[in-house]
């Protein structure tokens, strides 16, 4: 008899935005009876999109975890959002579980982030299914999305065979089985003979399966090279074995919306992906090796957190070794205190049901209450300390400023978007020291909307949305000497400060340099740092726009001091009145941020994209295109694509994405200088 460990399955549903996973996992959840009626994504009644801002746009913002049993055997499923503001924490989710079941659109088939997304969890090194979705549509096209994963890399194993009847997905042909199962209105299947217009295609593929089965192992291919065949049950272990061994990836059919095919994916996670014990041991940074024993040393790993209305933040941890009960005392493993995990949940959506019996690896349960554990924390046995290690997040491509919508409030919408962080790991929460503004960095517009969204329905806080600050810089051409002379007389002690310095413009990305020149003690050594921290100040405050002034050398060479009126402030303020002097001397100029823009499209849409990004003053360095897909790199000025994911959306049909990063400033054009001179000196006006 195998153990509940041997039987029980964790896995992620997993594919870009818009090709169902949601509504795959409904079909899932109500064909093993863990719901009593399917919800639909149009009605928001899903049992996975529960929160409002999900409902309203109709698609996932944050992963849910859910729990089943089929057949007797405990399964757990993760739904990780597909659209690209919202899967930045992806390789922290794929951490929970041991295989995927990855969705295609049989309309889209494979687009630009497809590829990006099996690229993760090909290396988490999961095992993987897939499923082609949505073939009641009129434009399904199987063989199209099958053709589409040879672009990835993938071996597939067609397990199933789409039948259809005109515009009708009536039932699938089983390709090692050798039956079709047809569907019926209430979601049944019967048994029954492959239709002939299909047959020979069915044995092909039946031909092309075999043969791909035999190839994955020795033992198998040598039977099948002088039997000529392999028998239903060499072909189910070897599928199996392939499967694990990352080789083989089978592909099944369905259309989640119309509840066919839920029952044969259910059986094929069951059959084909690995259990906790079949996975390899994970280790931490010290090589310590847990596996998934139920009688090892006891570790979790937190791999997300969410907020709960009524018992506050959840904790939803994965056991990697050991058996987690609900009174266990663990050690975080950063913070290195001690927690103590009581009442373990069963998620199901936003329903939580007592886990009233000890839990082992592979195990998804949500936790409340902890007290100082975030996403990626490790808790283990404070006797056999384990911290597993957590990938790095990918880089945030858009900032902007927050203002509360009544001035005074500031600190209150900082401590509400701080409290949004501990459940979303991809956003950055900051201030611009140079305008005090509160800084939101996340994954794109439509990530940075939403986090807003939910911190004003949930912490009752009125925030403004400004467009993101563009952090120009200001700089010099040229050299100039120029005089520095504070002297104030008011009764009693004065200030005076007098000094003398040479500034020119440095090659761009030199930063700033001060050197003291000084000999014979016009001005005392201890008044020469003040002179530096003037200039300093000065040059933050910017003279053109307000933006910070770079590049540029001071050499402080003369002045003159007084022995009761001179002081650290008065000299201050004379290398602050030398700077200006110089600046006004000088050729200032604006300079712009340059980002360097990478953009994955169908290459249908390579003309559109690069005459886009020239409008945009963008110059593209080059581009490559593989298997449909065309990667273009460009530099482009940030100003310019602050707000590019909608416009790329709409040029791509969604099927585009980008990633960005800063790669240098460059002096800006005049007619743009002039134009963000003009509204500094206007908002200045106005103040």
């Amino acid at each position: 008899m195998p153990t509940p460990q041997e039987t029980q399955r964790t896995y992620a549903i997993v594919g870009t935005g818009g090709c169902g996973k949601t509504s795959l996992a409904e079909m899932l959840l109500f064909n093993a009876g863990a719901l009593s009626r399917m919800g639909a994504i149009e009605d928001g009644t899903t049992c996975l999109d529960y929160e409002p801002e999900e409902i309203r746009r109709r698609g996932s913002i944050q992963p849910a975890c859910a729990t089943y049993l089929w057949k007797k055997n405990r399964h757990f499923l993760v739904d990780i959002p597909g659209d690209g503001n919202f899967t930045g924490d992806m390789e922290y989710l794929l951490k929970a579980v041991d295989g995927v079941v990855f969705v295609l659109d049989a309309v889209d088939g494979v687009r630009p982030l497809t590829k990006k997304i099996w690229n993760l969890v090909r290396a988490a090194g999961l095992p993987s299914l897939i499923v082609v979705n949505k073939l009641d549509r009129d434009r399904a096209d199987f063989q199209m999305a099958l053709d589409g994963l040879a672009t990835l890399g993938v071996k597939p194993v067609v397990l199933q065979l789409p039948i259809r009847q005109g515009d009708t997905f009536v039932g699938t042909a089983g390709i090692l089985g050798g039956r079709a199962h047809m569907f019926s209105a209430d979601g049944s299947t019967a048994e029954a003979d492959i239709p002939r217009g299909i047959a020979e295609d069915v044995q092909l593929l039946r031909d092309v399966t075999v043969e791909n089965i035999a190839e994955s192992n020795e033992e198998l291919m040598e039977k099948y090279l002088e039997e000529g065949n392999l028998s239903l049950d060499d072909l189910r272990s070897g599928l199996r074995a392939g499967v694990l061994g990352g080789e083989l990836t089978p592909v099944l059919t369905c259309s989640a919306l119309e509840n066919k095919g839920g029952a044969s994916i259910l059986d094929a996670v069951q059959a084909l992906l690995p259990s906790p014990q079949d996975r390899p041991p994970v280790r931490d940074a010290n090589g310590t090796e847990r596996s998934g024993d139920p009688d090892g040393p006891l570790a979790c790993v937190v791999f997300k957190t969410l907020a709960d209305p009524f018992t506050g933040q959840l904790s939803l941890l994965r056991v990697l070794s050991g058996t987690l009960d609900g009174d266990s005392v663990l050690k975080n493993m950063r913070s290195e205190e001690n927690e103590r995990v009581s009442n373990l949940l069963y998620m199901l959506g936003k329903t939580q049901t007592p886990c009233k019996e000890p839990v082992g690896p592979g195990a998804l349960v949500a936790v409340a209450k902890l007290k100082n554990t975030r996403t990626g924390d490790t808790l283990c046995d404070d006797k056999a300390p384990f911290a597993l290690p957590m990938p790095k997040l990918s880089p945030q491509i858009i900032t902007y400023a927050l203002a509360p919508k009544e001035k005074g409030e500031e600190d209150k919408v900082y401590a509400a978007m701080q409290k949004l962080l501990d459940e979303d790991v991809t956003l950055r929460l900051g201030r611009d020291e140079e305008t005090g503004d509160i800084l939101l960095s996340g994954m794109g517009q439509l990530h940075i909307e939403l986090a807003v969204e939910k911190a004003k329905r949930r912490f009752k806080v009125d925030i403004v949305l400004k467009t993101p600050k563009v952090p120009y810089r200001e700089t010099v051409r040229g050299k100039c000497q120029v005089q520095g002379r504070h002297k104030k007389q008011s009764g009693g002690r004065g200030q005076f400060g007098d000094c003398w310095i040479e500034m020119e413009g440095l090659p761009r990305g030199s930063g700033y340099v001060f050197e003291d020149a000084i000999v014979g003690g016009v001005i005392p050594r201890q008044y020469i740092p003040a002179i530096d921290k003037g200039i300093q100040e000065a040059a933050a405050r910017g003279f053109l726009a307000g933006y910070q002034v770079v590049d540029f050398k001071v050499k402080v060479y003369d002045g003159s001091y007084h022995t009761v009126d001179s002081s650290e402030m008065a000299f201050k303020v004379a290398g602050s009145l030398a700077f200006k002097k110089a600046m006004e001397s000088l050729k200032p100029t604006l300079l712009e941020p340059i980002v360097l823009l990478t953009v994955s499209i169908p290459d249908e849409s390579m003309g559109d994209v690069i005459g886009d990004l020239s409008s945009r003053r963008g110059k593209v360095l080059g581009s490559d295109s593989q298997a449909g897909t065309t990667e273009i790199k460009a530099h482009v000025p940030m100003s310019e694509v602050l707000k590019y994911a909608p416009d790329l959306r709409s040029m791509t049909g969604g099927q585009g994405f980008f990633t960005m990063e800063f790669a240098h400033y460059e002096e800006a054009p005049p007619p743009v200088a002039e134009k963000v001179i003009a509204e500094y000196q206007q908002a200045k006006a106005a103040e």
